[in-house]
């Protein structure tokens, strides 16, 4: 009987991967709200605790390509998952902020480490079976979200303590990553993967064009996940599970749309896709900035989610399409500065929000949506150049 590569390499376990990742990491948002009032801080300096978490992605993003070379995706998932999750049970414990940032900093270096590790088996996958999925696979990070939201809104609700919830979810997620990867096959290199890139990549003229259309998409989406349960709280007053409800539309609606992007990228092109996503992105985060109601907001964020879906996807799949330098260096250069504003902008928000309020810290995104849309033809660009 002959197998496939269909068959000896699918799709399901990345996405399972992409689904627990995302729920280990995302037990924490619905609950900032809570750990603020618990650490007694305003937030300027809430913002400057959280910034632990994206420094530690960042340290472990510079060391991923040394660590990948002993650990496989099996490893780092077996590895990283429980220890994420046991790290945010720990600063649910802290009693000062830079405790906290610390046990956030400690889980941030594995979060860096699962990001690279999950999204090269997902392209790989990807090139063994001849079809897109990385879209679809993102489209699971958004679910995981959504489902560790509808928790964290149920749990707040019923006073069940950070920590207690912590603990729980580092449990279910490690039981589910023992029970999935604990005799995981990953899947081969591609061919010619093998390109050596410098720890930082100066970007092209082009790629800039790419870094200055994801920034809106990049800052409104960490700004919703770091923010939106604060915002509900502080601006409607809502009871807790609204204010996390404010974080699972987002993550839902930002699932669906990455579900079924892939499909309408073929048919309409880049571009088109784009442009509608950015006029979302404006729609919702005018919602948010503006709203005099809870269910204005809501709405609004389920459009901000809708509208940051699929636009970094595409600015990465432009970037490997250029042909002036390797895939691997124009992807690295855009990822780099793109990641910047999405890991460490949202929490210096707090400062903004602790001065100016925090609607004020929402509608700051609004300029780089109009220098998005400016920047759009970015995109087009690189696709007529591959024609």
């Amino acid at each position: 009987m002959n197998i496939t590569t269909d068959q000896l390499y699918n799709s399901s376990p990345v996405y399972i991967a992409f689904f627990v990742y995302a729920f280990a990491l995302g037990t924490l948002f619905p609950r900032i709200g809570d750990l603020q009032i618990q650490l007694g801080v305003q937030e300027g300096t809430l913002g400057l605790a959280l910034i632990g978490l994206p420094l530690g992605v960042q340290v472990s993003l510079l060391l991923a390509d040394k660590i990948l070379k002993y650990l496989n995706t099996r490893h780092v998932m077996l590895i990283g998952i429980p220890v994420v999750g046991l790290a945010f049970y720990f600063a649910a414990l802290a009693d000062h902020w830079i405790i906290f940032c610390g046990f956030l900093f400690l889980s941030g270096l594995c979060v860096g480490t699962l990001e690279v590790a999950i999204n090269l088996e997902a392209d790989r996958i990807e090139f063994l079976v001849e079809r897109r999925i990385m879209n679809r696979s993102h489209s699971f990070w958004s679910l995981g979200f959504f489902a560790t939201g509808i928790l964290g809104a149920g749990v707040a609700q019923l006073n069940i303590t950070p920590a207690l919830h912590f603990l729980a979810s580092a449990f279910v997620s490690t039981l589910a990553t023992i029970v999935y990867f604990r005799n995981y096959s990953p899947a081969p290199a591609r061919p010619g993967s093998d390109t050596k890139v410098p720890h930082f990549v100066v970007p092209s003229k082009s790629i800039l064009f790419l870094v200055m259309l994801t920034l809106s998409a990049m800052l409104v989406e960490g700004s919703g996940i770091d923010w939106s349960v604060i915002y509900m709280r502080d601006v409607h007053q809502t009871l807790p599970i609204i204010s996390g409800l404010a974080f699972a539309v987002g993550a839902f609606s930002q699932f669906v749309a990455r579900f079924f992007a892939d499909q309408y990228v073929d048919k309409f092109g880049a571009e088109p896709v784009a442009k509608y996503s950015i006029f979302l992105m404006l729609i919702g985060v005018t919602c948010v900035t503006f709203s005099q109601s809870p269910l204005a907001a809501l709405i609004g964020f389920a459009f901000m989610g809708a509208g940051n879906a699929v636009i970094f996807p595409l600015a990465i799949s432009a970037a490997a399409q250029k042909t002036d330098r390797p895939a691997a260096v124009n992807v690295a250069s855009l990822v780099q500065i793109s990641f910047v504003v999405f890991l460490l902008a949202p929490p210096l928000l707090g400062f903004i929000a602790e001065i100016f309020g925090i609607r004020v810290s929402f509608g700051l995104s609004i300029p780089f949506i109009f220098i998005s849309w400016l920047t759009i033809r970015a995109l087009a660009q690189i696709e007529e150049s591959t024609r």
